[in-house]
């Protein structure tokens, strides 16, 4: 095997290391690592499991030993060069001696930023970047643009209909769906750091927000239930609703002559004034916040027609996951989002299509902005 076809191979086996903790180790991304020996033998793995805990790096090397010396260390992310919960992963790099260091990208963290493989290179490591570059990315896509930009990665998920309708006239909805596809989307939540819904949407559905899989059932280790996001602009919500009975911080986001009173109703909620935009919340600002006071890298928003078409025409989506099932609900049922009708249909479609999975008789549909 070839260098390059080599390095390949191990980064892929890391990336794969790396995605155990994918739905675990938020805010922090998911890393993973191997260390193969001078003579190209595995003699380490790891993968960050959690804030907190040992870094990728640290556990391939705790488990190579002495065998990591005069070899190579992938990693899929730039080692860290500071100090936060656990201390930098450089100094435990050079200490093992390794001869090489191959890391998929570079940390968009500013306190790393580059400074992790200058940092090798001035110790006289051989360092190449980019093996596995493009995985790598799409796998801490949230975290990246938080640090980046300063906002999460929006992921907008609708069921619907073979005729694109999400629910009956009246608002009834279950199930649309079969059990397959309930299952993926708890999976999807599970791999989130906020799950975000209405007000309105919460009420009427009894809507808790949360992960209902077990650990065994996502394969990890323990649940890491994610941030429960409500908006509520005319101060709806009440202290009796199942919102409040599950594990898990809370966090509602209000207007400003609402607030006080949610304050005191909700002790189980973070109560926060939003400002307005329109009618309603100002949307950007709210995921901005999530970002910023909360760490979140990946929204999950879970809401009907009116938030859904809110965030497309603002142009805040930065994926639609949609299941279509096999049903036809009539010209009367509700639409999958409230949009304007468009004065002309443009030449390419808005989004392109990511992927298409099947559960069951139903289809999961990923799209992308187009461009």
């Amino acid at each position: 095997m070839t260098a390059p076809a080599a390095d390949a191979a191990r980064m892929a086996e890391a990336l794969r290391l790396a995605e155990r903790g994918a739905c675990t180790a938020s805010p922090n991304p998911a890393v993973g690592c191997l260390v193969a020996a001078a003579d190209g033998r595995v003699v380490g793995r790891g993968f960050h499991r959690r804030a907190g805990e040992p870094h990728a790096e640290a556990l391939a090397l705790a488990e190579a030993g002495a065998a990591a010396r005069g070899g190579t260390l992938y990693v899929t992310l730039e080692p860290c060069v500071h100090r936060g919960r656990t201390p930098p992963c450089l100094p435990e790099i050079l200490a093992a001696g390794v001869a090489r260091v191959v890391s998929a990208a570079e940390d968009p963290d500013p306190r790393v930023a580059g400074r992790g493989h200058a940092a090798l290179r001035a110790a006289g490591v051989d360092c190449a970047v980019g093996a596995g570059a493009a995985a790598a990315m799409e796998q801490n896509r949230g975290f990246r643009l938080r640090m980046a930009e300063g906002r999460p990665w929006v992921t907008v998920k609708q069921a619907g209909s073979l005729d694109g309708r999400s629910a009956l006239a009246d608002g009834r909805s279950r199930w649309i769906t079969g059990a397959a596809a309930r299952a993926d989307v708890q999976r999807l939540r599970a791999r989130s750091c906020a799950v975000l819904s209405t007000a309105r949407t919460i009420v009427r559905d009894g809507a808790r927000l949360d992960v209902r899989l077990d650990a065994a059932e996502l394969g990890i280790d323990r649940v890491r239930q994610p941030l429960r996001v409500a908006l509520d602009r005319r101060g709806e919500l009440t202290p009796e609703l199942a919102l409040w009975t599950r594990p898990g911080p809370c966090r509602v986001y209000t207007r400003k002559k609402h607030a006080a009173r949610l304050r005191a109703a909700l002790p189980a909620a973070a109560v926060v004034a939003a400002p307005k935009a329109g009618r309603g919340l100002d949307l950007d600002w709210v995921r901005r916040d999530l970002a910023g006071a909360c760490a979140v890298n990946e929204l999950l928003v879970e809401a009907g027609a009116q938030l859904g078409g809110a965030l497309l025409a603002a142009g805040l989506v930065d994926e639609l996951v949609a299941y279509v099932a096999p049903r036809l609900l009539g010209a009367a049922a509700q639409p999958l989002f409230a949009l304007p009708e468009p004065a002309e249909l443009a030449p390419e479609p808005d989004w392109r299509l990511v992927s298409v999975r099947a559960f069951g008789d139903d289809l999961r549909l990923r799209y992308r902005p187009r461009g």
